[in-house]
């Protein structure tokens, strides 16, 4: 009877809980604070820290969402989740402590796996896993089995859940998984950087970590981005699809930000501020920073762009307010040819000034679909006011400008364009070789006559690190042809015609 009297109990709302909490005796109190410590302790790991550190854990949004991460794999679903943020933002204390003895209070027949770059190092985390267990048997309702308690295999008393730990590369021996946590699989950039460091730890994930997994088991990556290829890159390039990407650099780059921040605003300003993060970008360097702190690894450059010819000349969204503008343009470079799946359409807005500066002001690159990247297109041209469309026809010339012109009359129905003539359309056939497209341009940058209004991470990525005969990106194809077409000052129009709607007119 009592046992269902505190389960009916556990269903009231929260404010029906306290008043009865108020009107209780002195033992059914007692009993009732530790039904609610109990339910304090399932809602979340978060949760479980606050109640057995009195408070003194620190929780942030950010963490939150790592919590809802082990909330959702406790229910039940199988889950592939990708996490990568800063240093010092309280990552592996939640992913790789508090969340694993979280979880296996919520599911003690279960395995939990962890793994980090060395041994020693998941072995820390399962050592502090392992006592927090055993301090506080008691409150968390479950204990270590005797004879099982190493720190890198212990067994839950009662029950067939456990832990074991590894170093990424090493043997994970015994019984599966129902969730695997991998923390780190690199120590650095050297590491990262390695080839045969890259190969060696990509084919222990498939042969060794993915072959313990249960069935319906979950896996949960946790690291820092040092490399286009690390584990996390090639993930993403292989099977992009099965992976839920959590990423959260220390300062918000887009829109679209997980936490819902703009981009500028730091991950947890409590800890680290804006102006923290500029003093710590200054001591670390470009490379270290992109990578460690806003995951978004950026190799040596390549034979034709550099790092520096973009980061000296980038302005502010503020300062570029004050441009007057001649020319603004849209470019697009369709995905075509041999394009796969994942290929992306360049879709880039860039502009010039009447003293032949020219500015790179969006980035809409994506991949869209035959016709979603019209729309995109011509949306782009009407925020920016663009005079023209450039695109490449190597691939489906007819189709391409159909597709600009059936995107921008869908528009004009619904009343978006606002009577505003559509952009004209420069075909582009690209007949030369990339590099006899491209470095006239990166000259131009090494000139400091180009100017990325803000920053585009994805786009700088492909510059700097593209070495001729490889395929060219997309979005930096994209870029070339708007700033080819900007550079030269007799285009005032375009081609051998000028002209004569006006559209132009108040630009200086």
């Amino acid at each position: 009877m009592a046992e269902q009297l505190l389960a009916r109990y556990r269903a009231l709302p929260a404010p029906e809980r306290r008043h009865i909490i108020r009107q209780a005796s002195d033992d059914l109190r007692a009993q009732l604070t530790a039904v609610e410590t109990s339910m304090a302790m399932d809602r979340s790991p978060g949760a479980l820290a606050a109640v057995l550190t009195h408070g003194k854990e620190m929780q942030a949004r950010h963490l939150d969402i790592i919590d809802r991460i082990y909330q959702r794999i406790a229910a039940g679903e199988r889950i592939r989740a990708m996490v990568t943020m800063p240093p010092r933002a309280g990552k592996s204390r939640r992913t790789s402590r508090w969340g694993p003895t979280w979880y296996l209070r919520r599911q003690p027949d279960h395995r939990f796996m962890l793994a980090s770059y060395a041994a020693h190092l998941a072995d820390d985390h399962g050592r502090w896993i392992r006592n927090t267990i055993t301090e506080h048997a008691p409150t968390l309702g479950i204990d270590l089995k005797y004879g099982s308690q190493a720190a890198n295999r212990f067994d839950i008393d009662g029950h067939e859940g456990g832990m074991v730990t590894a170093g990424v590369g090493g043997p994970l021996t015994g019984r599966g998984a129902h969730v695997a946590c991998v923390d780190d699989p690199f120590k650095g950039s050297e590491d990262a950087g390695s080839p045969t460091q890259r190969d060696r730890v990509w084919d222990w994930w498939q042969s060794v970590l993915l072959t313990r997994l249960e069935p319906q088991g979950s896996v949960l990556l946790v690291n820092t981005r040092w490399d286009d290829d690390d584990l996390s890159g090639r993930l993403l390039k292989e099977e992009p699809e099965d992976w839920i990407v959590i990423d959260l650099p220390a300062i918000a780059l887009t829109d679209n930000d997980p936490l819902g921040r703009q981009p500028g605003e730091a991950l947890w300003p409590e800890r680290y501020n804006e102006t923290d993060y500029a003093r710590i970008r200054k001591s670390v360097g470009e490379r270290v920073w992109w990578a460690l702190y806003q995951q978004q690894p950026r190799p040596l450059e390549g034979g034709v762009w550099q790092w520096a010819w973009i980061t000296a000349n980038r302005i502010s969204p503020a300062a570029f307010r004050g441009v007057n503008l001649t020319r603004t343009l849209v470019a697009i470079d369709p995905s075509g040819g041999a394009s796969t799946a994942n290929d992306e359409t360049g879709i880039i807005g860039a502009g010039r000034d009447a003293a032949g500066e020219s500015y790179l002001f969006a980035d809409r690159s994506g991949r869209h679909g035959a016709n979603s990247w019209g729309t995109e297109a011509c949306l782009l041209a009407l925020d920016c006011d663009a005079d023209a469309f450039v695109v490449e026809t190597n691939f489906g010339g007819d189709m391409t400008r159909q597709v600009l012109i059936q995107a921008w009359q869908d528009l004009e129905r619904s009343g978006r364009t606002q009577g505003r003539p559509m952009p004209r359309i420069v075909e582009v056939n690209a007949k030369q070789g990339k590099r006899l497209r491209a470095e006239p341009i990166a000259q131009l940058y090494e000139q400091g006559r180009i100017h990325h209004v803000g920053e585009f991470p994805d786009l700088e990525r492909q510059m700097v690190t593209w070495l001729p005969g490889m395929d060219s990106p997309d979005r930096m194809d994209a870029a070339v042809h708007a700033l080819t077409e900007l550079a030269d000052p007799s285009q005032s129009g375009l081609g051998t015609t000028q002209y004569t709607d006006q559209r132009l007119r108040g630009r200086r």
